[in-house]
């Protein structure tokens, strides 16, 4: 199976030879002649596999095939994304994959000037990728019409509602024409994002290449178990001895990534930061120098889960476990993309059981224990199954008897002498 045998143009079948794209993904295979027939698709697939292409490529043949055709202010694809870092790699994406055609693209998120994405828009846009909050704002001040639209594409829905967009969400519906193309492409899909895409696609392909909410088979996932005042001191000791050099970490606050970042810094290890109190800019550069290998670590919350697309990266830790279960699978992601291995290895400490077990029901795993000689945890993780179940209770150290202020081991120890 090849790229041009889907029925992409030749323009497209070269770039992709040139970046390195021998043949399409399961996931591409599916999709790509299904938007190319203006269908509607609800695609489930693990991330790295390619879901963006899947998207991108037959868009921006349909885009290109029909010509420069669009209003002032007016769009004629939009695609929403959670994120702004996502919303940056998807555009730069379908920049990447539509080099030399002759299209206008552009991406609009919140946290930047909105004055020049008004500006771009005024001679309107082919494409336009944008995050729901600055895209009611663009709508708002009659920036945006949605008049020429034909596709929308809404790019990890699940974690736009779990960032609580669903409001905004209902308001770009309610903006949008409803004869259109709708595409919802996903790592995974809750029972939600079901109940919605049945009210927003009409008669949708249905693809899933993988189980659903499964993680890369080619991951080694496992934890380590541990107090939670020890965690910075584990990480620290896990990441000398596993001579780890490039390492993506996520904690569950802001605040804890500051921490981590400020006690890496005190042991003279270069390491960012990623999270929502950081502007833009910051942000990107923060993700700049990580791939460029100027930080060693990069700290961050779920924000940027979803939006950090990073060649060939070994590790990723959760220092933290995730709040919502199917971030895990989202955190994980980040490694063992496009068939590489990767390792994910979460601290885990008593009162995270919990989450320990939503993750493994979800999964349809139990995560591999491994305990780290001198940091075994005081207080004891329980065992969990992938129901959900706590199978053994965590065995409550013995307590030596005590005759009067000597215990019964000094007893004996002062006998023998």
């Amino acid at each position: 199976m090849s790229f041009a045998s889907l029925g992409l143009i030749d323009p497209l079948v070269r770039t992709l030879e040139a970046i390195g794209y021998p043949k399409p993904t399961p996931v591409q295979t599916q999709a790509i002649p299904a938007v190319l027939a203006k269908r509607d698709v609800m695609a489930a697939a693990q991330t790295g596999t390619g879901k963006t292409a899947g998207f991108a490529l037959p868009l921006l043949q349909r885009l290109t095939m029909e010509g420069p055709q669009v209003a002032s202010n007016s769009v004629r694809v939009l695609v929403l994304v959670p994120t702004r870092e996502l919303a940056e790699q998807v555009h730069e994406s379908f920049k990447t994959y539509g080099a030399g055609l002759p299209l206008r693209t552009m991406v609009a998120y919140g946290g930047v000037s909105i004055n020049p994405q008004m500006m771009k828009l005024r001679k309107g846009l082919d494409l336009l990728v944008a995050t729901p909050g600055r895209l009611l704002d663009l709508y708002r001040q009659n920036a945006v019409k949605f008049n020429q639209l034909q596709t929308l594409v809404l790019d990890e829905a699940d974690r736009m509602l779990d960032l609580g967009f669903s409001r905004e969400l209902d308001q770009v519906f309610a903006a949008l024409p409803k004869a259109r193309q709708t595409l919802l492409f996903s790592a995974t899909f809750s029972d939600e994002i079901r109940a919605m895409a049945g009210k927003l696609l009409h008669d949708p392909l249905s693809i899933e290449v993988s189980p659903r909410n499964t993680t890369v088979q080619k991951i080694r996932q496992w934890i380590v178990p541990v107090d939670k005042k020890r965690k910075p001191e584990l990480f620290l000791h896990l990441l000398n001895k596993k001579r780890w050099m490039q390492v993506l970490v996520f904690v569950k606050t802001r605040k804890g990534v500051d921490q981590l970042v400020e006690i890496l810094h005190q042991h003279d290890i270069s390491a960012d930061s990623i999270h929502g109190d950081k502007p833009q800019p910051a942000r990107l550069r923060a993700l700049d120098n990580f791939k460029a290998g100027q930080s060693r670590i990069l700290v961050a919350t779920d924000v940027a889960a979803r939006g950090l697309d990073i060649d060939d990266l070994p590790v990723v830790v959760n220092f933290d476990l995730p709040i919502v279960a199917e971030d895990y699978i989202h955190r994980t992601g980040r490694t063992g993309r496009a068939g590489n291995t990767g390792e994910a290895v979460s601290l885990v400490c008593a009162d995270e059981v919990g989450l320990l077990a939503a993750i493994e029901v979800l999964t349809r795993q139990t995560l591999e224990r491994i305990e780290e000689p001198g940091f075994t945890p005081e207080h004891r993780v329980p065992v969990t199954n992938t129901a959900g179940e706590i199978v053994k209770k965590p065995k409550k150290p013995k307590k030596p008897k005590v005759v009067g202020e000597v215990s019964t081991v000094d007893v004996r120890f002062a006998r023998n002498r």
